[in-house]
């Protein structure tokens, strides 16, 4: 089983979320993660150049997506890597994958559902298929999703700091992606049993 996880981070709030993320995926201990921080320099006159990491992306199960929320939406550095997919757009070469998402926000209410919705368009365009969450804030809610919000994790950040239960829902949402991926395709558990887990670590956290 193979999952990746493409993200852009300033202030390494959205970072801090993939760590915590990706810890839930890999708690099995049975998944490949492929972890991936977009860097200002891999766009070029405003296109996402690194061609490698799209290509890792397309052996993966599961793609999960990741971005602080500027001005009701995705970072403009995450949007340069999108608009690099649109080649993979043509022949649908993620119909199938699933996908999830995760964004933060300094304000309580800063629209980071916006970026979550356009997340979750961007799989759409990709015949991908979307993982919320299971937690019904107030009722079943898992002690997580303190914001309320199923479409992914919607952290809020008014200092900088990652919110502890953000970071837990995180966690859960990478374990619960995990899970789905063997409900999807039990068969792509089979080789991961016989190995240790491996996190490529492309690029180092800001």
């Amino acid at each position: 089983m193979k999952i990746g996880v493409i993200f852009y981070s300033k202030t390494d709030v959205t970072g801090t979320l993939a760590t915590s993320l990706i810890n839930g995926l890999s708690a099995s201990g049975q998944a490949t993660i492929i972890k991936h921080q977009i860097k200002g320099g891999e766009i070029v006159e405003g296109r996402f150049t690194n061609l490698e990491i799209i290509k890792k992306l397309s052996s993966c199960d599961a793609i999960i997506f990741g971005t602080p929320t500027y001005m009701g939406g995705v970072s403009a550095q995450f949007k340069a890597f999108a608009d690099a997919t649109s080649e993979l757009w043509c022949e649908q070469e993620w119909s199938g994958k699933l996908a999830a998402g995760f964004t933060c926000g300094s304000a309580m209410n800063g629209d980071q559902t916006g970026t979550l919705q356009y997340l979750v368009t961007l799989s759409n365009q990709h015949g991908m298929l979307w993982v919320g969450l299971d937690s019904a804030q107030g009722y079943k809610d898992h002690g997580i999703n303190r914001l309320g919000c199923q479409l992914g994790i919607v952290a809020h950040s008014p200092d900088g700091n990652a919110n502890k239960t953000d970071l837990e829902t995180a966690y859960y949402l990478g374990n619960r992606v995990f899970e789905q991926v063997l409900r999807m395709n039990p068969k792509s558990n089979k080789s991961s049993q016989q190995a240790a887990p491996l996190l490529e670590a492309l690029a180092t956290e800001q």
